[in-house]
């Protein structure tokens, strides 16, 4: 039996079912919006997508997300419903529950194989069961058995993500587009993206910081609005669903003489959240962008989470540094890194559009090379060239006639990009892929060691769903660069404000941060945050055994000189608001052990550490499943209820949580002593005189500019002012 699933499109919103009696099982290959896949040779009516409901809540700087779904078996056999849905990025799966006998039934968490056994030997016995199964970085795959004949089924999953605003605008993606990397696959199925019952999607902002507008770029018909000072409400709905009080009872909906919103031009938004949107096409990912005001300080905050009779806390600490790093200027080269696969036919047109825009930007004292590759790599200029008008309309009339197809041959285009970089020029690669690589090299190694060998900064645009972002994300960390994860639905000129500060401005290397003054171990900081640029935050976990007054150190080298930021804070002997910090500390603890993995290659102490990590606290992971079964079967199995009694705690949170009125800057732990003050400043007697020197985050927004692809012209322009110190080659830019 061939497991045909893929990473394509559309993140749970009706998941893209598809099904066939279990002698002649089949797998989703492609994940399509909102409606049904389904074999083309398969005599079966379509399962139906009856309800579809996503609730979206983002506060305390990280996001729930639950997705509640319904759906029908109209044939007279029982069947088994197999879907898959993309990775969400940086996405802990820690709650899946399927209705048995009209009740919800939480996962439990155990080894992959014994999971996968679990639920095959209870589907023989013709027993209700399901089984959530990560595919590496690639989908999640959800099994449900039996989808009874004539009858519902109902499940729910609720992933954690961590959030961050960067130069002062937040975003949350919710994934619906194919990814469209595996066109063999995706042409052996049809597909429908048409919703054919009620859908809703359903976001609550929560954040203690001011927020002057939202903005959904693709979804003009959003229902946005402020219900309270530091909360926003985000809507989407089809024309069959009703009012969003009757589908999400935690969301309330406020009065129509509540104050309408501004979106991020500052414009009046007078729709009425309790007026039905229409929503039937669910082809495009939903985006919200929040802006936070201008002028907030800069800032460290902190969440905790302790029981009373628990030794052992966690805590999330969010820098967010002043935007005072120096500007730099000086000549560079630049090396575009293009993927021309089969995969990028339809979007190689907008590609080539922003390249000749951001080209149009560099001054004459630049030069630039662009690499193209497929299934071979090419040097498609022959070398540099200069960043005169004449050379540029050259270059952009011979790309204009380029025919993507193939394979992706990724090392081979990066280390034609790389070669023959001049010693006594700075040097950014800008590397533009959709896909993964599966052409020659594709050990992940060798990336990486290709890259430490060079003096260069890699820049990442990772179009789509399905890139293989474990492995572009650690290039870059090495290459100290950073990388940007892009949808067809991101606003051009948000992602125009995130790029340019990054490459305009000298950037904070070599980061290092200490806790002290308590016994706290176990701190987490993310795989990229060696380096600070420009608008970035840095969210570090960790455990404390100790309660009381710790003092947290950062310091790095701008421009070769170090800098050192330092403040006191208190870890509370009890805090029990965030249990969900727990699984976050475990997820990122994880992608460290995994990463350590993917660099050195099979670690049997690593992959069990990951595996003893995720059943402690209850992760899908690549050696973890989730397992659903009744209860009587659990208990037979000796398997403990611990995911079911960490889903209860968690839910009683939020519930408390949805109805504490936020205050501001609450989570803010520096406002005594802020740890980031403009050295150039008079040091203040008073707290309030400090905090008024702090550095400001800023922010700014900007309207929607089509087409998606155009992010690389928001690099290409910000890439002007990019440079770095030749003298010392410390990679300062």
């Amino acid at each position: 039996m061939t497991h045909l699933t893929t990473h394509k499109t559309a993140l749970l919103t009706a998941l893209g079912l598809s099904f066939a009696l279990s002698s002649s099982l089949f797998y989703s290959p492609s994940i399509e919006a909102a409606g049904l896949l389904k074999p083309n040779n398969a005599n079966y009516t379509d399962l139906q997508i009856k309800e579809h409901h996503v609730n979206v809540v983002i506060e305390d700087m990280y996001a729930t997300t639950t997705i509640e779904q319904t759906f029908h078996n109209p044939n007279a056999n029982d069947l088994e419903a197999i879907y898959s849905f993309p990775v969400p990025e940086k996405a802990a799966v820690g709650e899946f529950s399927y209705w048995i006998d009209g009740k919800p039934v939480t996962g439990e968490v155990v080894e992959k194989q014994q999971a996968r056994q679990i639920y095959e030997q209870q589907k023989a016995q013709g027993n209700e069961t399901a089984l959530v199964e990560k595919d590496k970085y690639k989908t999640f795959d959800i099994s449900v058995f039996p989808v009874k004949a004539n009858q519902d089924v109902k499940i729910k999953l609720v992933y954690l993500q961590n959030t961050q605003t960067d130069t002062g605008i937040g975003r949350y993606v919710y994934p619906l587009e194919d990814g469209g990397v595996d066109v063999e696959k995706q042409s052996f199925w049809s597909r429908n993206e048409t919703v054919e019952e009620a859908f809703t999607f359903n976001v609550k902002l929560r954040t203690s910081y001011p927020v002057d507008g939202l903005r959904m770029p693709q979804h003009p018909n959003a229902q946005l609005q402020q219900v309270a000072p530091y909360e926003w409400q985000a809507a989407l709905m089809n024309q069959t669903a009703t009012q969003v009080q009757n589908i999400s009872p935690d969301l309330e909906t406020p009065d129509t003489d509540t104050p309408t919103s501004l979106d991020l031009n500052g414009e009046a938004d007078t729709k009425a959240l309790n007026q039905p949107t229409t929503l039937t096409q669910l082809n495009k990912d939903i985006l919200l962008y929040w802006r936070q005001a201008e002028g907030l300080p800069a800032s460290v905050d902190m969440i905790s989470y302790k029981e009373a009779n628990n030794s052992k806390g966690t805590f999330k600490l969010t820098l967010t540094p002043g935007t005072d790093l120096p500007l730099v200027t000086q000549g560079r080269d630049w090396v575009f890194v293009l993927d021309i696969s089969g995969s990028m036919q339809g979007k190689f047109s907008s590609l080539v559009e922003g390249v000749r825009q951001g080209l149009g930007q560099l001054p004459p004292q630049d030069r630039f090379k662009v690499v193209l590759f497929n299934n071979q790599a090419q040097n498609f200029t022959q070398g540099y060239q200069p960043a005169d008008k004449q050379s540029i309309k050259r270059v952009m009339t011979q790309l204009d006639n380029v025919q993507p197809g193939n394979g992706t041959n990724l090392y081979a285009g990066l280390k034609n990009g790389i070669d023959q970089l001049d010693s006594d020029r700075s040097t950014a690669i800008i590397l533009v892929t959709d896909g993964v690589a599966n052409v020659g090299e594709t050990e992940k190694s060798k990336f990486l060691n290709l890259l430490e060998k060079r003096d260069a900064r890699l820049f990442t645009f990772i179009m789509g769903n399905s890139a293989n972002r474990p492995l572009l994300e650690e290039m870059t960390r090495v290459s100290n660069g950073f990388a940007m994860s892009i949808s067809n639905a991101d606003d051009i000129m948000g992602q125009l404000m995130l790029a340019k500060g990054k490459m305009s401005h000298a950037a904070m290397r070599d980061v290092s941060l200490k806790v002290s003054g308590v016994r706290s171990k176990e701190i987490v900081k993310p795989r990229l945050a060696n380096t600070l640029y420009h608008g970035q935050q840095l969210t570090v976990f960790g455990h404390y055994y100790q309660p009381g007054e710790a003092e947290i150190t950062l310091t790095g080298t701008v421009n070769g000189k170090e800098k050192s930021y330092k403040t006191r804070f208190m870890l509370p002997e009890q805090s029990t608001l965030h249990p969900e910090l727990e699984r976050l500390w475990a997820y990122a603890a994880i992608e460290e052990l995994q990463a350590k993995i993917d660099y050195l290659g099979t670690d049997k102490d690593a992959k069990q550490a990951i595996t003893d990590t995720a059943i402690e606290y209850g992760l899908v992971t690549d050696y973890t499943s989730m397992i659903v079964v009744r209860d009587e079967v659990f208990k037979a199995l000796n398997i403990q209820r611990n995911n079911q009694q960490r889903v209860e705690k968690e839910q009683k949170a939020r519930e408390l949580r949805a109805h504490q009125p936020v205050t501001a800057q609450q989570n803010r732990v520096d406002q005594q002593q802020p740890m980031f003050i403009d050295s150039s400043s008079a040091q203040p007697n008073q707290s309030q005189q400090r905090a008024s020197v702090s550095p400001s985050r800023s922010g700014s927004g900007g309207g929607a500019i089509s087409p998606w692809l155009v992010i690389l012209m928001a690099a290409s322009i910000a890439l002007v002012q990019l440079s770095r110190s030749h003298s010392n080659r410390s990679k300062d830019v």
